[in-house]
């Protein structure tokens, strides 16, 4: 669908009764409204809709609440997991009165991000393809009072089960950090996955490979195929949607959470990007792992800002439980040509110039991929701009160097909060062509305060454990 014509005649050919507008919030979350197929007409795509925007979290204050979701065409699709046929449509989100975008809406944020890289002249068009891991469980518990705390998750295929009576017990449980690429019985999502990427694709998203990853209890990963900035952005977004909904119609329940389990990998969202110009890649070159220095300079530009990246590309306290020591999370900030203990590893996969990229490690799934991946262009157009130099490639496995060999390798921060402090004393590049802005910059880092905030107040589990005989 490209055109609000073209979008109404599908309505009209599938039988669309409802209409769907989705939006997404400052978390990454999508939120959404219905109405009634007859309320959506060719002034729709340009007058819009009407919602309460002091009820999104982060968003307006109540005096000032009103907001317009202007739905585009580019977007639609018959969504496949409503009772009645529903036509989805994802918005961009304005103001009132004047229709001027909202500065704190993330789609906007990627819009804007993909017209400075034009504007720039450096190229046209921004490559992204992530790598999204997830868990499927089986059941999930969890319960938080002011005398107790409690979580709880399981998975039939998880290391921990071999003991559980099934009735009867078949095995083939796998071991912690020894899921990766197993065949069933061991990888009992297989089929699963299958009918997430069959429906991911029916609805537009190109698909490369899914498999099992590494952790016990369902890991999972899916590839998307590389594309544009914005149809990349919106492609995770709806490849979540796609995930949960379909592991809840197999009784089962998905989760992006960064780190769910103790003692075992932690999802990641290993990010690939490249940058082209006039349909010519331009990345490619004769420097290091045959890079050009674009490519480099565009290294040293994120590698100089992943600290302050990191309180976007990986948002919750959570996170900072897998970015630790130990579970193949690349916590030191280094590059290096196939090393996947680096965060920043130049793939081998071909020679071909075209498929000539970098991939940045430490993202996480439950990052805003809006707010993700333009943080990500803006720190390598910065790089480019200013010719950073990444310095050196660390060729060697840096789980195993020394402590004084590890040095002089800066590494992300520990906590949330730590990342917060980077944005904070280094955000001026996000501000660069008006793509983030101060007011979005400070409210995210406002909800980002307040959730370790609320942990912080709450007496933890394992204190029990150490303390209560203190």
């Amino acid at each position: 669908m490209s055109t609000p014509k073209s979008v109404l005649d599908m309505a009209k050919k599938k039988g669309a009764k409802m209409v769907d507008l989705k939006f997404g919030d400052t978390h990454g979350a999508w939120q959404h409204f219905s109405v009634p197929i007859g309320e959506l007409t060719l002034d729709s795509f340009k007058e819009g809709f009407g919602f309460d925007g002091s009820s999104i979290r982060g968003w307006k204050s109540i005096e000032a609440s009103d907001m317009l979701a202007i739905p585009d065409p580019k977007t639609a699709f018959m969504d496949p997991f409503c009772a009645h046929p529903t036509l989805s449509l994802t918005c961009v989100v304005t103001e009132t009165g004047t229709k001027t975008p909202y500065n704190r809406d993330p789609r906007g944020v990627t819009i804007r991000a993909e017209a400075y890289l034009k504007k720039s002249k450096i190229a046209d068009t921004a490559y992204f393809g992530p790598e999204a891991e997830f868990f499927i469980f089986d059941d999930v518990q969890y319960d938080n009072a002011s005398n107790g705390s409690s979580y709880y998750v399981d998975s039939e295929e998880a290391i921990w089960n071999t003991g559980r009576d099934e009735m009867p017990n078949l095995g083939f449980k796998i071991r912690h950090k020894e899921g990766y690429l197993p065949v069933p019985p061991s990888d009992s999502k297989q089929d699963i996955r299958t009918e997430m990427v069959l429906l991911m694709e029916s609805l537009g998203i190109h698909i490369e490979c899914h498999h099992h990853e590494v952790a016990t209890a369902g890991q999972a990963e899916i590839d998307i195929r590389f594309d544009t900035l914005l149809k990349t952005a919106d492609a995770m977004m709806l490849y979540k949607y796609v995930v949960r909904n379909v592991a809840r119609q197999n009784g089962k329940t998905a989760t992006f959470m960064p780190k769910p389990l103790v003692g075992d990998n932690g999802s990641g969202m290993h990010t690939h990007q490249s940058l082209w110009k006039s349909g010519k890649p331009l990345f490619a070159g004769k420097g290091y792992a045959g890079l050009s220095p674009m490519a480099l300079n565009y290294i040293g530009g994120i590698l100089k800002h992943a600290r302050a990246l990191c309180a976007i590309c990986n948002p919750t306290t959570n996170s900072y439980k897998r970015l630790v020591p130990g579970f193949e999370a690349p916590v030191n900030l280094a590059y290096s040509v196939r090393n996947r203990s680096a965060a920043v590893r130049i793939p081998t996969y071909s020679d071909s110039p075209k498929a000539k990229r970098i991939e940045y490690r430490p993202p996480d799934p439950a990052a805003n991929p809006h707010l993700a991946f333009s943080a990500l262009l803006l720190a390598g157009l910065d790089g480019i701009n200013n010719k950073i130099d990444p310095g050196e490639p660390l060729d060697k496995n840096i789980y195993d160097l020394s402590p004084e060999e590890l040095t002089n390798v800066p590494c992300v921060p520990g906590s949330i909060g730590e990342a917060c402090d980077a944005l904070e004393e280094d955000h001026d590049f996000l501000l660069k062509g008006d793509v983030f802005s101060t007011d979005l910059l400070e409210a995210y880092i406002g909800l980002k305060r307040e959730e370790q905030k609320e942990l912080d107040l709450r007496t933890h589990p394992y204190e029990f454990f150490m303390y209560y005989d203190a």
